[in-house]
């Protein structure tokens, strides 16, 4: 799908300095036709850090003056969850292309505020659901989409972290990386709203559209008082979907951070009429196993090995500079939303809830 006239080379700015900015600069950088013009970050000391690090020439505390004199053409945006709507709406009004962090917003109407900003614009939109990175799940789509296990009628989808439970990433105790991810004062949805969202696109890209939810979130009791300093532990620590897809299949999607042995375990089955087809990301994330065909009724699974995909950074870049759109972008982002939108309510009501 073609979109606006072609780029020449993209002039990229980030928003936000954190930890995943590392992650953004590092693809970027390794891009040609992309040159990183510019940061911005509310931490003056974190941004003049940031740039020093990847030889970034421009560091920006406010990120209207980075859209005024930056010369950026285009934004990463990687600021806290919260901030991502305002963020975007802002670089889009001033014209710019945009990648956005996921969760694409806090709610399914301030993503469809973000989806009508960006198709005004004209300019090239993304979320980074950066497992679409990974070249097991394309692939998985187009064998579901090929009829090759049937009629899709069983899903299960799980996301499994351990950081609460260990400290393989480091003590969350003591990290406001990690603290503020448990806190809905400081912006977090929790589990759902940070690794939630990218088990529901992980599950329902090749599965379909999911067209119901109940669901059920749970938060744990983690400290004296739910409390560390100005942190609120609030947020959800696990979230359990039952589920029912547009296409009639019925399924499960799980979430949680207190699985021990997991430090990052994304689970995925789709079973169908004439077969089903497993990605386990413990076990690799550029293949994936399929039992259908002649392997059906002995219950024979067999390997699949695939070939890489281009990132989402190197799809953003792309679509600047040819003017042709590429997934997923925020109508995605939306939809995803819509979904977490479904499940927070269903929690609140305690019963099934349609999207």
């Amino acid at each position: 799908m073609k979109t606006g006239k072609p780029a020449g080379k993209v002039r990229l700015a980030i928003i936000g300095t954190g930890g995943m900015a590392h992650t953004h600069a590092k693809n970027f950088k390794s891009i040609p036709g992309c040159t990183i013009v510019a940061a911005a970050d509310i931490d003056r000391g974190r941004v003049e850090k940031f740039c020093a690090e990847f030889g970034i020439p421009q560091a920006y505390t406010d990120a209207g003056e980075l859209l005024a004199h930056s010369g950026c053409n285009a934004v990463s945006i990687v600021a806290p969850d919260a901030m991502h709507a305002p963020l975007a709406l802002q670089c889009l009004k001033a014209g710019m292309h945009v990648l956005c962090e996921k969760p694409l917003a806090l709610s399914h109407a301030l993503a469809a505020r973000m989806v009508a900003a960006a198709k005004k614009s004209g300019r090239v939109n993304m979320v980074n659901f950066s497992y679409r990175n990974w070249p097991c799940l394309d692939a998985v789509a187009a064998l579901v989409r090929s009829g090759a296990i049937g009629e899709v009628r069983h899903v299960e989808a799980s996301y499994l972290q351990c950081w609460l439970s260990s400290k393989v990433w480091g003590d969350w105790h003591t990290s406001p990386g990690w603290l503020w991810r448990l806190s809905s004062r400081h912006g977090s949805r929790g589990t759902l709203g940070d690794i939630g969202v990218h088990i529901v696109d992980f599950a329902s890209y090749p599965a379909g559209p999911i067209s119901s939810v109940y669901c059920k979130l749970k938060t744990f009791h983690k400290a004296p008082r739910d409390r560390v300093g100005p942190y609120v532990l609030d947020a959800n620590d696990s979230v359990v979907f039952a589920v029912e897809f547009a296409n009639g299949a019925v399924g499960s999607i799980q979430a949680t951070r207190w699985s021990a042995g997991h430090p990052n375990r994304l689970f995925l089955k789709i079973s169908g009429t004439l077969g089903a087809v497993e990605i386990d990301s413990d076990r690799t994330t550029d293949g994936y196993r399929v039992c259908s065909g002649p392997d059906l009724d002995r219950a024979k699974w067999r390997d699949k090995k695939v070939g890489p995909v281009p990132s989402i950074y190197a799809r953003f870049i792309s679509s600047i500079r040819t003017g042709r759109r590429q997934q997923p972008d925020f109508a995605r982002g939306a939809e995803v939303q819509k979904v977490l939108d479904a499940g927070f309510k269903s929690d609140a009501l305690g019963r099934p809830v349609r999207v």
